[in-house]
């Protein structure tokens, strides 16, 4: 048996949110550039613009993933999720390329800036737009298990750590005179960015994998079997796996060849009932077999036996 379908549709404002977010600081952003000629400014212009892209992406992945299952589609559309961060992981990663560019050319032919008070003054009123919707979209993610959210909020929390060491790199500019310590912070925030975009992707790589639950939650499960363990029931074949919010979790339970089927089965309602309760959104299934049965030990690894 299978828990309910968690309905995805709810995330879609948030989405929303990030990319009402992206527009307002790419405006603000591109504000402070045009005041400063800062490439460390024009830096974080240009991740606003992917910040935008990426909410563009994550409200369309949401869309999909909050469709029921259908017969095409028997496990639902929750790993479309997993394709809005691993774009936006690569988006990051273009993003901090063009930043490296703009930097090493504003290194070899340096330039003064203007107007740094002005430009710092709209550079963090942007940063607290982005640290505010990051706040909202990280502690709705960790309430709805979405990998999609989570990036969002990832990649606009990096943009606000970014932005400080703009903000700061500009503001050394300003006292020391030194106008090259400008594409210098640039560079580091292109670093930075790419730090953030492999763990993004990497994440998205091992959900696509079908990589199995977090030790801790594999272990939450092995417990929930050991205490159905009585009578001389046995279990193996124990798989997980993760899509999003869902959680699968498939086992084979043996139970002794004299018990009668409704006897067995009660034992899988249990069994069941009880790995829901202790998983979020787990869909669980189980297998009979009997302890009698030579065969029921040829299907222990993931492909039968003989």
């Amino acid at each position: 048996m299978t828990a309910d379908p968690t309905n995805r549709s709810s995330l879609k404002r948030y989405a929303w949110l990030s990319i009402a977010a992206a527009i307002t600081t790419i405006v603000l952003k591109a504000a402070a550039y045009q005041l400063t000629g800062s490439v460390g400014l024009l830096s974080d212009a240009i991740e606003s613009l992917v910040n935008l892209a990426g909410a563009v992406m994550a409200l369309a992945m949401l869309t999909v993933a909050a469709r029921p299952a259908d017969e095409d589609h028997a496990y639902g559309h929750s790993k479309a999720e997993y394709f809005s961060s691993g774009v936006e992981g690569t988006l990051i990663m273009v993003a901090a390329i063009a930043i490296a560019v703009a930097a090493v050319e504003r290194l070899l032919s340096p330039k003064p800036l203007d107007q740094v008070g002005l430009g710092l003054v709209v550079s963090v009123a942007a940063s607290l737009v982005n640290l505010g919707a990051a706040l909202v979209l990280r502690r709705k993610a960790k309430e709805a298990h979405s990998i999609t959210l989570e990036a969002n909020a990832q990649h606009l929390l990096t943009d606000v750590w970014t932005s400080a060491g703009v903000i700061v790199g500009v503001g050394a500019v300003a006292l020391t005179g030194w106008i090259r310590l400008d594409p210098i912070v640039a560079l580091f925030v292109a670093g930075n960015i790419v730090w953030t975009a492999v763990r993004i992707v990497r994440a998205s790589v091992l959900g696509l994998m079908d990589t199995a639950l977090p030790p801790g939650e594999r272990e939450s499960v092995t417990r929930v079997l050991h205490r159905h363990a009585a009578d001389g029931v046995q279990f193996h074949a124990l798989r997980t796996r993760q899509s999003a919010a869902r959680r699968f979790v498939s086992v084979h339970v043996l139970v002794p060849g004299a018990w009668t089927v409704n006897e067995g089965h009660q034992l899988l309602e249990r069994i069941e009932a009880d790995i829901r309760g202790t998983l979020p959104n787990a869909s669980v299934m189980t297998h009979l077999e009997s302890l009698d049965d030579p065969s029921s030990w040829d299907d222990e690894e993931l492909d039968r036996a003989g």
